[in-house]
């Protein structure tokens, strides 16, 4: 994406801020390709047979965004962290859809990648459940924590644009990314009581 694309975001959501109603359907079109690209990134780590794709993700996710109540933008980076926030929800609502139809299959131990981390989750319905659950008490834990796993993961974001959107240096970003995917190795990897 180039710095005048960025640009443009910026002052399309600066717009959107202050109530200009078309600034929705002039941003679409900028970050739509982006947010697919971030989306099948994501989806490449599901496995094989899930039945929510890329395109379904974004669109469901962007549904979730135009629900929302005035948000205060305040950059590129801001918008696809709120994004990111909003994919992992679709996600979750999908998985516990379909853990609901499946009720009872026993489906053993299950692993999943948090950059070059493999997490075994034993005897777990499905990852990203818990993936989220421990998300969830990570949250009460450290929440910056807990936020840059949210982007990273379900968002595909840069660690140059967390910083950005959290307001910190790069450094920092690094080192707590580094701090969480221990904790959720630690969380994820001992069986469930």
């Amino acid at each position: 994406m180039s710095d005048e694309d960025v640009k443009e975001i910026t002052e399309i959501l600066a717009d959107w801020k202050s109530g200009d109603e078309s600034a929705k359907e002039r941003l679409l079109p900028i970050v739509y390709a982006e947010l697919k690209r971030r989306a099948t990134f994501m989806m490449s780590r599901e496995r094989g047979d899930h039945t929510l794709q890329p395109t379904a993700l974004v669109h469901e996710a962007l549904i979730k965004l135009e629900r929302q109540e005035r948000i205060d933008w305040k950059n590129r980076d801001h918008f696809y962290s709120i994004l990111a926030h909003l994919m992992r929800q679709v996600l979750i609502d999908h998985a516990r859809r379909h853990r609901s139809e499946k009720r009872g299959g026993g489906e053993g131990v299950i692993s999943f990648s948090i950059g070059d981390l493999d997490v075994p989750l034993a005897e777990r319905a499905d990852s990203i459940i818990a993936l989220n659950d421990a998300l969830d008490r990570l949250e009460k834990a450290n929440s910056r924590q807990a936020k840059i796993v949210e982007m990273r993961f379900f968002g595909g974001m840069e660690m140059s644009e967390i910083a950005e959107a959290l307001e910190v240096s790069d450094r920092t970003v690094y080192r707590e990314w580094q701090a969480a995917r221990l904790w959720l190795y630690r969380e994820l990897s001992t069986d469930p009581q």
